[in-house]
């Protein structure tokens, strides 16, 4: 079952390193500016967009795969129906132990996948509203 309770948000929110897959380069777009938010918040963001050389000052890495840093939180802005393949790539890591997807994104099977990998997983939430409520 996906995480809703606010004890445990705010310690998913205590995490560091937020990897965005889905960072888009285009001021504007949730995309970008909810990761530009999180970034003024002191959290480390990685880009993850095989379309872009840098977003937000960042080298932007083509898949999780190629991202070399640890990461404490997996933030999807990709359709649902991707949310399979982007929860795959977390559970081939040996870190990204919260898998968060925002507003309007879920996918039942791959929760459940994630969740009996030990993953946590926030469904359908905004990162950015539940820091500012929260923290």
């Amino acid at each position: 079952m996906p995480v809703t309770d606010d004890d445990e948000l705010r310690a998913i929110l205590d995490g560091e390193t937020v990897a965005v897959v889905g960072c888009s380069s285009t001021p504007g777009k949730d995309a970008h500016e909810i990761p530009q938010y999180l970034r003024e918040h002191g959290y480390d963001v990685i880009p993850v967009n095989p379309h872009a050389e840098e977003i937000l000052d960042r080298q932007a890495y083509d898949s999780l795969a190629d991202v070399e840093e640890a990461i404490d939180v997996v933030d999807v802005f990709r359709p649902s129906d991707e949310v399979s393949g982007i929860v795959d790539a977390a559970l081939d890591r040996d870190d990204s132990p919260v898998i968060w997807t925002q507003l309007g994104i879920r996918d039942s099977e791959a929760t459940e996948r994630a969740e009996e990998a030990g993953r946590q997983v926030v469904e359908d939430k905004c990162m950015k509203v539940e820091h500012q409520r929260l923290c």
